[in-house]
């Protein structure tokens, strides 16, 4: 019989609650919150103002993953990749897990609130579309869950710049729009190399509905979108050329990668699984260049 929460050792349960919150995720999205507030600043923030928000952002995100995991825990039972996860695997109880991520996505709003109060509700609109749009709607109705549901992962840039601004302009639309475009190729990469497990499980992803010659096609004209997505935050005057050239050489390195994928044929999918990791690399380049390439003011 699986272990609950107070069965085991401290250490054990702390961890099956940082799994909780997809701490690789989150961090992920710090990056892409943090490059916000660097951008928005003309150079590195202030050090109080980042380390509170950040706090907060990460909360918020953990909080919206823990929820997800909440509810998704049947789902998470029957896929390969998600059996381990702390629900499905018997270590927390649901009602723990549903505890721990409702009180520290109130947390976060009440940590950011404390910047200013834009920051705080976009923080808390970003975990609330991710938790019920997405998760609780989306997800299991429609092909088009990603598409809609990227929204709520591209909100960390919109925290940031609000932490610093206390406002929200087109710099900042234009990093949330680079994360937008570039959800879709990054799921459905991996939608592709798990295609199975998403079958078992009902979840209605783009190569389980349409097939995996059509999710190719569509991760093909997402992946040459976001060279335009990128480049554009360079017209707002916030970013030099090293920036420019940095999104255009890494948007093409993410379109060969696509081609490369359109040309496998089933059933070797071991490049819907390099795509996946090349887009991971694109994200955190592209937003390290952000950070790097910043036009002072």
């Amino acid at each position: 019989m699986s272990a609950l929460a107070g069965e085991r050792p401290a250490r054990q349960v702390l961890r099956d609650y940082l799994m909780l919150t997809k701490p690789r995720i989150v961090l992920l999205l710090m990056l892409t919150g943090l490059a916000g507030m660097w951008v928005a600043a003309g150079g590195p923030p202030p050090p109080g103002l980042t380390t509170v928000t950040m706090v907060g952002l990460g909360m918020a995100c953990g909080a919206a993953n823990a929820i997800n995991m909440w509810y998704d825990r049947d789902i998470d039972a029957v896929m390969k990749r998600t059996q381990k996860r702390p629900l499905p695997g018997g270590r927390l109880s649901p009602a723990r897990a549903l505890w721990f991520g409702v009180t520290t996505g109130v947390l976060s709003f009440l940590i950011l609130a404390t910047v200013n109060l834009l920051t705080a509700c976009l923080a808390a609109a970003g975990l609330l579309f991710y938790v019920l749009v997405y998760t609780m709607w989306l997800k299991r109705s429609t092909v088009h869950n990603i598409v809609i549901g990227g929204a709520a992962g591209a909100v960390p840039p919109l925290v940031g710049w609000a932490a610093v601004t206390g406002t929200v302009d087109w710099a900042a639309l234009a990093m949330f729009l680079v994360v937008f475009v570039w959800t879709p190729p990054h799921f459905w990469a991996l939608a592709l190399f798990r295609g199975e497990d998403y079958a078992r499980a009902g979840v209605p992803m783009l190569p389980v509905v349409r097939g995996e010659r059509a999710a190719k096609w569509q991760i093909l004209l997402y992946s040459v979108l976001l060279i335009p997505a990128g480049v554009s935050l360079y017209f707002t005057g916030r970013v030099g050329a090293l920036y420019l050239v940095t999104a255009v050489a890494s948007g093409c390195a993410m379109v060969a990668a696509s081609v490369r994928l359109l040309r496998e044929q089933m059933p070797r999918l071991d490049w819907a699984y390099r795509t996946y990791g090349w887009s991971l690399l694109y994200l955190t380049v592209i937003f390290l260049a952000m950070v790097v390439d910043v036009n002072r003011v």
